[in-house]
């Protein structure tokens, strides 16, 4: 065997930096054509869907058929089709809403959710279904407290709603039509809207919160909070409980600086901080990343955008962070870069920041300037994002490459033994066996080269999902949860020291036992069985079982005998 020299070393190195400067290259795929005025229609926020037939779903606000905006899809090579012309009926909008500003998200059926700015029956915004077919219902008219059953349900909803995973929608409207600080609110899957106020300690203008591993919802304002005004992040319940968790104070000084109108859906990372942008504050007053701990602790100003210097760093973030399969996170800067026309970067989990792109850097700046749109990584690990272009250039669909391989991706991360759960992704025309962290699922559907449904198997284990195909191996990009379930208790009563049969469903990872809230020692028998023993200090009450997927209590309450 030849061996190497320094040299070969060195070009080594050099061949794979030159790989990994290729693959952080944004690719254009696609320009979106001028609607009005050298306008795209792009708009923040205008986030992306992966659907269920691989395809990326989003809106546009001003084109389509009748000038009020689509729900369009995009393949990942840039084929574009419009699904749904908003404002068929003409005039006012008043049947189907029109303006559609902040995309789509996808439900556990499959189909899309979205929200309208204008239109409805009081042409103040509705939210709307959609099918990747182009079937469109509206299942919220918005009032802004224009009719006297719906005073606080305020207007002009720019973000669509989000699926929780107990399978309601949760979104938030920012309060200019209503004139109050914005809502917080709850729709059921058939269109029940309830809706909850934020006041100025909450913070003013709402953006979309996202849903933690501990079910609660974080978000942030962009203005109030405090003296400032600079926004807030804040913690809401599934029961619409508001709470502040950090009240930004903006730029004082160059040594006194605290983040300042925060733009942009929170992100959990694997260690379970949420981390987010805001678009001004920091140390160079040009925005800044920050994390926080769902308790509220904790919180970091991670890093400080400037433009300035022979690097020229992006500033004005205005999208948030997207989570990659690597754990690193990533993002793109509005403005700044070399050509001060927008940037892509990367951000670790230890705050290093490292800028990937410049946008404009080829002829004719064919590869968009002004991106405003948060970032999506496809199952097929690419990265994908739109750039909303301006009165100078155009606007984009573009991609870039991490090195990231293919992985799947779950529509609902939680569910019970037996329950079925469906898969994004590639390749699954050829799959060979499905596991939930280490057990094998033995009843799985291909619906088609994109979509997988798989049976919750009995023994299933909370923590990632393998997928095996005929041409490699799709991890899940997050932990499924395996969610338990109690159904019988025997005896349902007892003295100190009584040996209880606990029956039910996603034992196996039990943690703990009480007995009214007593913890007791207890031995796992199967997936379907637990006995524990009465603890001394064990009350009357609900015998719960907790797991690592989460918890369930008894139906029946075992009296505890003297």
């Amino acid at each position: 065997m030849k061996r190497r020299t320094p040299l070969s070393i060195l070009t080594l190195a050099l061949m794979f930096a030159a790989l990994a400067a290729t693959a952080q290259t944004v690719v254009p795929l696609y320009t979106y054509p001028d609607t009005d005025n050298n306008s795209t229609g792009i708009t923040w926020p205008a986030q992306f869907a992966q659907g269920t037939d691989g395809q990326l779903y989003s809106t546009i606000q001003t084109n389509g058929t009748y000038n009020a905006g689509t729900v369009y899809k995009i393949s990942t090579e840039g084929v574009y089709t419009a699904v749904y012309n908003f404002c068929a009926e003409g005039g006012d909008c008043l049947v189907t809403g029109g303006y559609p500003r902040g995309g789509v998200t996808l439900g556990t059926d499959g189909n899309l959710y979205g929200t309208t700015a204008d239109g409805g029956t009081e042409d103040v915004g509705t939210v709307f279904e959609v099918t990747d077919a182009g079937t469109l219902t509206t299942l919220w008219d918005f009032t802004a407290g224009l009719t006297s059953q719906h005073l606080n349900d305020e207007g002009y909803p720019i973000y669509p709603p989000v699926e929780a995973t107990n399978g309601d929608f949760y979104g938030v409207d920012d309060g200019v039509y209503g004139g109050t600080y914005g809502v917080f609110f709850k729709m059921t899957p058939k269109g029940k809207l309830t809706a909850y106020p934020f006041d100025y300690t909450d913070g003013y203008e709402p953006n979309l919160p996202t849903q933690a591993t501990n079910g609660n919802f974080y978000g942030t304002t962009q203005f109030g909070g405090g003296t400032c005004n600079c926004g807030v992040i804040y913690e809401a319940t599934t029961g619409g409980k508001i709470t502040p968790l950090h009240v930004f104070t903006g730029y004082v000084s160059a040594t006194d600086y605290d983040g300042n109108r925060p733009i942009g859906v929170l992100v959990q990372d694997n260690d379970g901080y949420l981390w987010g942008t805001t678009y001004q504050g920091g140390e160079y007053n040009e925005g800044a990343i920050f994390k926080i701990a769902t308790t509220g602790k904790d919180y970091e100003l991670v890093y400080s955008f400037q433009f300035a210097g022979p690097q020229l760093l992006g500033q004005l973030p205005v999208a948030g962070l997207t989570l990659g399969t690597d754990g690193n996170l990533y993002g793109v800067t509005a403005y700044g870069g070399t050509n001060n026309y927008g940037a892509t970067f990367q951000v670790t989990p230890a705050g290093d920041v490292t800028f990937l792109y410049s946008f404009c850097s080829v002829t004719g700046c064919a590869d968009g300037i002004v991106p405003e749109t948060p970032l999506i990584q496809h199952t097929n690990g690419k990265f994908y994002g739109s750039a909303s272009g301006n009165s100078l250039c155009c606007g984009t669909f573009f991609t870039f490459d991490m090195g990231l391989p293919p992985f799947t991706r779950m529509l609902s991360t939680e569910g019970k033994v037996g329950a079925t759960i469906d898969f994004l992704g590639q390749g699954f025309t050829g799959v060979t066996s499905v596991s939930f962290n280490g057990t094998l699922a033995t009843t799985f559907k291909i619906i088609s080269d994109t979509l997988l449904s798989v049976k919750i198997p009995v023994g299933a284990l909370t923590g990632l999902v393998k997928i095996i195909t005929s041409s490699g191996t799709l991890l899940s990009n997050q932990s499924f949860k395996v969610l338990p379930t109690v159904k019988t208790i025997s005896p349902t009563s007892g003295v100190v020291g009584t040996v209880v049969t606990i029956t039910g469903t996603g034992l196996t990872q039990a943690t703990k036992v009480t007995f009214g809230g007593k913890a007791g020692t207890f031995t796992v028998n199967s997936d379907s069985q637990i006995t524990a023993t009465v603890p001394t200090t064990a009350k009357t009450g609900k015998i719960e079982v907790t797991t690592l997927g989460g918890a369930a209590s008894s139906a029946t309450t075992f009296t505890v005998t003297p």
